[in-house]
C-alpha cells in the first residue's frame, strides 16, 4: 500500500509534474486520488468520473507540453485531476461553490482549460478545430480530446470523426475513456462492441505484453507495428474507429500509469507525422475508494460525505420535483398502457429507475443522444402511442430542430417532461435551464406548463399526457414550496390561471404580480409586505388572456415574474399580448438577466440577480413609487 506524501504538494503546474522522475508518478498517483477524495468529500461534486482518470491526467500533462498542446475533456466532470495539476489545488476547496471554481473546464478559469465543456460529445469537434486552426497558423501542437465510450453513443462524435478521420495532415489524438457508464451504465449497440473489444484476446494480451514491448525502445515504425499486433491484430477486421481513418491502439489498462505515458509519447509522435491516433483504455469509476468502486452511479454527484462511513441514506423530506415526476409516470403508467417512457442516458437524474423496474418493456433509455430521443419518440407517437420523454431543460436544447420539425410540426401528442428549469446551483450555466419558455413558446401547436409546486407538477403532467399534441411540463431542480403532490390523476382546465391573493386594503397604487412556476412564493412574500394582487398563471402557452386582460386593466401596475430568462420569456408573452390588444400599464419583468447564470448556491445567486424577496420589494417600490412604510392591513 503506497504512504501519502507531500509530492503532491510540489506540482504547482504541469511543468513541475513533468520535472518529476517516472518513478515517482505512481506515488502522485495516489496522493492525487487521496485528494480528489477528501476534497469532494467536503464540498460535494462529481467524484467516480474524477477517481477514475487520475492516471490519465497524469499522464497527458506529462508527455504534453501544454498549454500549448490542448486537451479537451468531454463533458468535462472528470476533469477535477486536471485542475488540481494545473495550479488550481487549493482552489478545490471552493468548488462549485459561489465565486469558487467550476466543477467544469471553464476558459475563462485557466488557460489550461482549452474548451469549455458541461455537454457530452463536442470533444472531437472541438479538437478537430483546434488542430485544423494550428495547421492552418503554421503552429505545431497536438490536440487531445478525452471522451467516455457513453458519450460516444451521440451522433456528433461520430459526426467529427468522420470529419477529421480523412485529415491526415493534423496531430489529433482521441483517447476514449472507457468505464462501461456515462451516469448510468452506457447501452445500446455501440456499448455491446466496446465490450466485444475489452473480452477479446487483445485485451489480455495487451495487459500482459505492452511493458515487453515498450521496453525495448524500438524505431516508431516498428513500435506501432508491434502496438497494432498486440492491440487490435486478434479482434479481427478492422475496428470502427480504422474505417473512419483513425489508426487504433488499445485496450489497454488507463491505471498503469506507466503504460499510458509510454504509449502517449510514441502516439504523440505517430500523430505528428501520420495524422489522426485513437487509443482505448479501460478505467475503473471509483477507483480506489470501495464505496465509489461498488456503487460508481451513488458516488457520481455527491454532496458532502464522510469518507469512512461514505453516503448515509438521509432522512425524508419533502418530496423533490423529479420524485414528483417519477411517481407520476409509474401512477399513469399503470392506468394507461398506452405510455411509454424516454429517457436519454438520465435514468437517475430523471427520477426513472423505479419505471424501469416496474415497466421494463416501456422504458427505453437512447443513450446520450437527444436528438434521437424526440424524433424516436415522434415515431411512437406516430403509432397510436403516449411518449414521455424525461429530460434536462438544458439537454432538450441539443435536440431543438427534431422538436420543431419531428414533433411540433407535425402536431404529435408527445409529453416533455423538462427537469432543471431555472437555476440549477452548483452546476451553473452550462445546466442552468434559463431558455426553455423561451424557446418553447414560440413554436406553434405546443403547451407550455409552469407548476409552482408538486401539486400542480403532477395535474400538468396528467394535463399534458391527455393533450392531443405536443406538450411541455417544466419543473426546477430540487423541491418547492405548496401542497405535496398527492396520488391523484387529474387534469387542469387548458390556459387557465389562478387568483392566488387579492389586495386587502386600499393601497395608494394597486400592484398585481403575474407569476409563472415556483417564483410564485416569492412574490406572495412581497405581496403581503405592499399588499398586491398575485396570479398564478400556470399556462405560458396558451396564456389565460381574459384573467391577465382583466389584472392589467384594474392595477396600476404589474410585475412579471418567472425563473427563466425575461428575454422572451413568459413575461415577454403577457407584454406581446397587452400590446397587441392596446392595453396600456406600467410594468416590470422580474427573472434571469440576459446573461448566462453563474454557480453556487440557490441564495446566493438570487442575490446576484436581484430575484431574492428583498430585492424584489425594493425593485417594485422603486418602479411604482411605493413608500417604504405601506404595509398590508
Amino acid at each position: 500500500m503506497l504512504k501519502v506524501t507531500n509530492l503532491l504538494e510540489t506540482i504547482g503546474s504541469p511543468q513541475d509534474l513533468r520535472d518529476c522522475d517516472p518513478g515517482q508518478l505512481p506515488q502522485l498517483a495516489h496522493d492525487l486520488r487521496e485528494y480528489i477524495l477528501k476534497s469532494v468529500a467536503k464540498t460535494g461534486g462529481h467524484l467516480s468520473s474524477n477517481l477514475g482518470t487520475v492516471e490519465l491526467s497524469l499522464a497527458l500533462h506529462y508527455v504534453l507540453n501544454t498549454p500549448e498542446d490542448r486537451i479537451i475533456w468531454d463533458v468535462g466532470h472528470q476533469s477535477y485531476a486536471h485542475k488540481i495539476l494545473t495550479g488550481r489545488r487549493e482552489g478545490m476547496a471552493s468548488l462549485r461553490q459561489f465565486n469558487g471554481i467550476s466543477g467544469f473546464p471553464r476558459r475563462s478559469e485557466s488557460e489550461f482549460d482549452a474548451f469549455g465543456t458541461a455537454h457530452s460529445s463536442t470533444s472531437i469537434s472541438a479538437a478537430l478545430g483546434m488542430a485544423v486552426a494550428a495547421k492552418t497558423k503554421g503552429e505545431d501542437r497536438t490536440v487531445v480530446a478525452v471522451i467516455g465510450d457513453g458519450s460516444m453513443s451521440a451522433g456528433m462524435a461520430f459526426e467529427a470523426m468522420n470529419n477529421a478521420g480523412v485529415r491526415k495532415d493534423v496531430p489529433l489524438i482521441v483517447i476514449l475513456n472507457d468505464n462501461e457508464m456515462s451516469i448510468s451504465p452506457a447501452v445500446g449497440a455501440l456499448n455491446r462492441y466496446f465490450a466485444k473489444l475489452i473480452s477479446s484476446s487483445a485485451y489480455a494480451v495487451t495487459k500482459r505484453g505492452l511493458d515487453r514491448v515498450l521496453s525495448y525502445a524500438p524505431p516508431l515504425r516498428e513500435f506501432a507495428k508491434r502496438l497494432e499486433g498486440h492491440a487490435k491484430g486478434m479482434v479481427g477486421p478492422a475496428t470502427i474507429f480504422e474505417e473512419f481513418g483513425f489508426d487504433y491502439y488499445g485496450p489497454i489498462d488507463g491505471h498503469d500509469i506507466h503504460a499510458l505515458v509510454a504509449t502517449l509519447e510514441n502516439i504523440n509522435k505517430l500523430a505528428k507525422t501520420e495524422g489522426p491516433q485513437f487509443l482505448h483504455i479501460v478505467t475503473k469509476k471509483g477507483k480506489g475508494y470501495d464505496h465509489a468502486e461498488a456503487d460508481p452511479i451513488a458516488y457520481h454527484g455527491p454532496s458532502p460525505f464522510n469518507i469512512e462511513a461514505g453516503i448515509q441514506p438521509s432522512k425524508p423530506s419533502k418530496q423533490t420535483f423529479t420524485q414528483v415526476f417519477g411517481n407520476w409516470l409509474c401512477d399513469m403508467a399503470a392506468a394507461d398502457e398506452r405510455l411509454i417512457g424516454i429517457t436519454p442516458a438520465m435514468r437517475e437524474g430523471s427520477g426513472l429507475v423505479e419505471f424501469e423496474r416496474r415497466f421494463p418493456a416501456r422504458y427505453h433509455d437512447v443513450g446520450i443522444a437527444e436528438q434521437h430521443a424526440v424524433t424516436f419518440a415522434a415515431g411512437i407517437a406516430c403509432e397510436g402511442l403516449k411518449p414521455v420523454v424525461a429530460i434536462y431543460s438544458t439537454f432538450l436544447q441539443r435536440g431543438y430542430d427534431q422538436l420543431v420539425h419531428d414533433v411540433a410540426l407535425q402536431n404529435l401528442p408527445v409529453v416533455f417532461a423538462i427537469d432543471r428549469a431555472g437555476m440549477v446551483g452548483a452546476d451553473g450555466a452550462t445546466h442552468a435551464g434559463a431558455f426553455d419558455i423561451a424557446y418553447l413558446r414560440c413554436l406553434p401547436n405546443m403547451l407550455v406548463m409552469t407548476p409552482a409546486n408538486a401539486r400542480e407538477c403532477r395535474d400538468m403532467l396528467t394535463t399534458g399526457f391527455a393533450f392531443d399534441g405536443p406538450s411541455a411540463i417544466r419543473y426546477p431542480r430540487g423541491s418547492g414550496q405548496g401542497p405535496d403532490a398527492g396520488t391523484a390523476l387529474e387534469a387542469m382546465v387548458i390556459g387557465k390561471g389562478r387568483l392566488e391573493r387579492s389586495i386587502q386594503g386600499s393601497p395608494a397604487k394597486r400592484i398585481a404580480f403575474i407569476c409563472f412556476g415556483p417564483m410564485l412564493y416569492t412574490a406572495m412574500e412581497v405581496a403581503e409586505a405592499i399588499d398586491a394582487t398575485v396570479v398564478n398563471m400556470r399556462f405560458v402557452k396558451p396564456l389565460d388572456e381574459e384573467l391577465l386582460q382583466s389584472i392589467a386593466s384594474s392595477h396600476d401596475g404589474i410585475v412579471l415574474v418567472e425563473d427563466s430568462c425575461v428575454m422572451g420569456g413568459a413575461g415577454s408573452a403577457c407584454l406581446e399580448y397587452l400590446a397587441e390588444h392596446d392595453i396600456s400599464v406600467s410594468a416590470l419583468q422580474i427573472g434571469l438577466p440576459d446573461q448566462f447564470t453563474e454557480h453556487g448556491d440557490i441564495p446566493s445567486l438570487m442575490e446576484l440577480y436581484g430575484i431574492s424577496a428583498k430585492q424584489i420589494e425594493a425593485r417594485v417600490r422603486a418602479r411604482f413609487a411605493i413608500e417604504a412604510c405601506t404595509t398590508a392591513p
